[in-house]
C-alpha cells in the first residue's frame, strides 16, 4: 500500500514535477559540451532529428489519401493514377524517414565516440590541478569514480534525449493537428495516457541513481580485486599464498550482493511499468472502437478512420516517447551531477609567484614545524626544527612511521605545515612559485614509480622539458650508475620495460632502483636532492659505489637522505633522528654515537647484525 501511495499520481504532483523541471539543470551545459565536442555533427544531428519529428505525420496523413483515393477508384470505376501518385509520395516520404534515423543513429555514434574522449580528457585534466590530499582521501576517490563511470556517455544521451523530445514535440504538435479534425478529447485521451508510466519510470530513475552512489565503495573494491588477480605486480604473492581462490570468492560476494539489489530495482521497475502500462493499452483500444464506430456511421471515410488510427497508435508512442525522454533527461542529470560536482571540485592554487629567495645560498630552513594529516587526530610532525646549507646532506633515521616521509612531501609541497613555516632562501615556500620550486627539487621515493615506457623514458621523466632528450639520458644514467646493464639491454635506452605491453623487460629490484636514481640526475638545475631508501634494493657493493661516487657529484647540491642503512647513514654531514614526530637529537654520526642516545642504540643493534 506504501508503494502504492507513492506512486500516486495526485499525492506526487509536485514532486514528479520537480523532478521534470530538474532534468534541464545541466541541459546548457551538456549540450555546450556536445557543442564543443563537434559543431558539424552536432548541425547535422539536429536537422536529422526535425526531420524524423515533422515526416511520420506526413507519412500518415500521406496513407490517409491513398485509402480514400483507393476507396473513390473503386466506387466510381476510375483509372488508379491518383492512388499510385500518393503512394510513390509515401514511397520517398518513408525513403526519406529512413535516411534521417540512419544519418541520426551514424551523428551519434561519432558524437559518442569523440564525446567520451572530451569527457575522459576534462577528468584528467581536473586530476592533474589536484593535490596529494584528495588522492588520499576514500571519500574523494569514489566521487572521482562515478565521475569516470557514467559520465562519459551521459552528456551525449541527454543531448540526444533532447533532441528525441524536440522531435516528439514536432511529432506530437503535427499529430494533435490530425486527431483535432477529428476531436479535442482524443488529444487529451493521448495525453493522459501516457502520465502514470512516466510517473513510475522518474521515480526508479531516481532510485537506480542513489543506488549508484551509495555503493561506489563497493564497487571500487571490486575494480581492486580485479587488479590483484590480473597484474603481473601481485601474481607471485597471489599464487605463492594461494590467495587467488580467496580474492575471486569476495569479487563473487560482492558482485552477488549488488546483482541482489539490482534485480529488486529492476523487478519492481519492470512490474509498475507493466501494470500502468495497461492504462495506456486501454486507453488505445477504447480509442480504437470510438474511431470505428464513428467510421461505421459514416461520420468519417475509411481512409479518415486509417489515418487516425496510425496517429493515435503513434501519437500515444510518440507522447510516451516524450515523457520518457524527461524521465531519461531526469536521469542523466543526476549522473551529470557526479561529473559536474567532480569537475567543479574546490581546488586551492598554488598564490605563490617569487622566482628566487630574498637571502640567496641560504638553503632550507624548517623553522617549527608541524603537520597533521587531513581526518588525523595525532599530528604526524612535531615542532621540527633544523637548517639544511648549500652543499650540506643531511641525513634523517627513524623507525617507520616516525614521520621521515612526510617530512618530504612537505618539502616538496606535496602538503603545507599545519604550523610554522618552510624557507627556501630566506622565503617562505608558500610564496614560491610552484612550478620553479620543484625544478628545484630532484626526488626518489621509496616508492618510485615503475613506468611501463622504454628505458629512456623512464628516466627522461626526471625532467619533462628533456623527457625525449638522448643526451640527458646517458649523462643521467652514468651519474646513477645505471649506464652499464641499459647498454647490455636489447635496444639499450629503447628497451620496453615491464611485462604490459609487446616484447617488455623486467628489471631487478636494484636496476630499477639504479633507474630511479638516475631519474632524479635528470634535473640539472636541481639544487635540492632528496633521495627517499634510495638503494634499499641494491647489495652492499653497489651501495657503496653509490655513495661514494653520489657524494663526488652532488658537492654544491643540498641533500636530503633517509636510510635505514647506517653504513650510508654516516656519510652525511648531519643527521636528525625522527621518533614519534618529533626531533629527538641532531649531530654528525661521531657526535651522537658519543651522546649515547637513541641513534647510538640503534646503530650498535645494526652493527651487531654484522659481527
Amino acid at each position: 500500500m506504501r508503494r502504492l501511495r507513492a506512486l500516486n499520481p495526485w499525492s506526487n504532483m509536485w514532486q514528479n514535477l520537480r523532478f521534470a523541471l530538474s532534468a534541464f539543470q545541466y541541459s546548457g551545459k551538456a549540450v555546450g559540451l556536445v557543442w564543443s565536442t563537434n559543431r558539424t555533427l552536432t548541425i547535422i544531428l539536429a536537422v536529422f532529428t526535425v526531420a524524423g519529428g515533422l515526416l511520420p505525420a506526413a507519412i500518415a496523413y500521406l496513407g490517409k489519401l491513398i485509402v480514400d483515393s483507393v476507396v473513390a477508384a473503386s466506387q466510381t470505376g476510375g483509372k488508379a493514377g491518383m492512388a499510385l501518385a500518393y503512394v510513390g509520395l509515401e514511397a520517398i516520404a518513408v525513403t526519406l524517414l529512413t535516411f534521417s534515423q540512419r544519418g541520426l543513429s551514424v551523428s551519434q555514434s561519432l558524437l559518442r565516440v569523440l564525446l567520451g574522449q572530451q569527457v575522459n580528457e576534462l577528468i584528467l585534466q581536473k586530476a592533474l590541478t589536484l593535490s596529494l590530499s584528495h588522492f588520499e582521501d576514500s571519500e574523494f576517490y569514489d566521487k572521482m569514480t562515478r565521475a569516470r563511470r557514467e559520465a562519459s556517455n551521459r552528456p551525449l544521451s541527454f543531448v540526444n534525449r533532447t533532441f528525441t523530445l524536440v522531435q516528439d514535440v514536432l511529432a506530437l504538435v503535427t499529430y494533435g493537428g490530425l486527431l483535432l479534425q477529428f476531436s479535442l478529447w482524443a488529444v487529451v485521451v493521448l495525453a493522459i495516457a501516457a502520465i502514470p508510466q512516466f510517473i513510475a519510470e522518474t521515480r526508479f530513475a531516481g532510485a537506480a541513481f542513489r543506488l549508484f552512489r551509495w555503493r561506489s565503495p563497493e564497487t571500487r573494491q571490486q575494480t581492486y580485486l580485479e587488479t590483484l588477480i590480473a597484474r603481473e605486480d601481485y601474481a607471485k604473492e597471489v599464487q605463492l599464498y594461494q590467495l587467488g581462490r580467496v580474492f575471486l570468492n569476495r569479487y563473487r560476494q560482492i558482485f552477488h550482493r549488488l546483482y541482489r539489489q539490482d534485480r529488486n530495482l529492476t523487478l519492481r521497475r519492470g512490474f509498475w511499468g507493466y501494470l500502468l502500462g495497461l492504462f495506456s493499452t486501454a486507453a488505445f483500444y477504447a480509442t480504437y472502437a470510438w474511431i470505428a464506430i464513428e467510421a461505421i456511421a459514416g461520420r468519417i471515410t475509411l481512409g479518415d478512420m486509417t489515418m487516425y488510427l496510425m496517429v493515435f497508435r503513434q501519437g500515444q508512442t510518440t507522447f510516451s516517447g516524450a515523457l520518457s525522454a524527461i524521465g531519461g533527461m531526469y536521469e542523466d542529470n543526476l549522473y551529470l551531477s557526479n561529473l559536474y560536482e567532480f569537475l567543479e571540485q574546490d581546488v586551492s592554487q598554488s598564490q605563490g609567484t617569487a622566482q628566487r629567495g630574498t637571502i640567496p645560498q641560504d638553503g632550507v630552513r624548517f623553522e617549527n614545524v608541524s603537520f597533521t594529516y587531513p581526518g588525523a587526530t595525532q599530528p604526524a610532525l612535531t615542532h621540527i626544527s633544523f637548517h639544511l646549507k648549500p652543499g650540506e646532506k643531511l641525513a634523517l633515521v627513524g623507525k617507520n612511521g616516525s614521520g621521515k616521509t612526510t617530512l618530504i612531501k612537505l618539502l616538496t609541497r606535496l602538503y603545507e605545515p599545519t604550523e610554522g613555516r618552510i624557507l627556501l632562501d630566506g622565503l617562505d615556500l608558500r610564496h614560491w612559485d610552484i612550478e620553479v620550486l620543484r625544478r628545484r627539487i630532484g626526488v626518489i621515493f621509496q616508492d618510485f614509480v615503475r613506468y611501463q615506457f622504454i628505458v629512456g623514458e623512464n628516466v627522461g621523466v626526471g625532467d619533462v622539458e628533456h623527457l625525449e632528450n638522448y643526451q640527458r639520458w646517458k649523462i643521467a644514467t652514468e651519474k646513477g650508475m645505471a649506464k652499464p646493464f641499459i647498454e647490455t639491454l636489447p635496444e639499450g635506452f629503447y628497451t620496453q620495460l615491464g611485462r604490459w605491453f609487446k616484447s617488455g623487460t623486467e628489471l631487478s629490484g636494484g636496476q630499477w632502483q639504479k633507474i630511479a636514481l638516475s631519474r632524479a640526475f635528470m634535473r640539472k638545475k636541481a639544487d635540492i636532492l632528496v633521495l627517499d631508501e634510495p638503494t634499499a634494493a641494491m647489495d652492499a657493493e653497489a651501495e657503496l659505489q653509490i655513495f661514494e661516487r653520489f657524494r663526488t657529484l652532488t658537492q654544491h647540491q643540498m641533500v636530503l637522505l633517509i636510510s635505514h642503512r647506517f653504513s650510508t647513514v654516516r656519510m652525511a654531514d648531519k643527521i636528525v633522528v625522527l621518533e614519534g614526530g618529533k626531533a629527538i637529537e641532531e649531530g654528525t654520526h661521531q657526535e651522537l654515537l658519543q651522546a649515547k642516545g637513541r641513534y647510538a642504540t640503534l646503530f650498535s643493534i645494526q652493527a651487531s647484525g654484522y659481527q
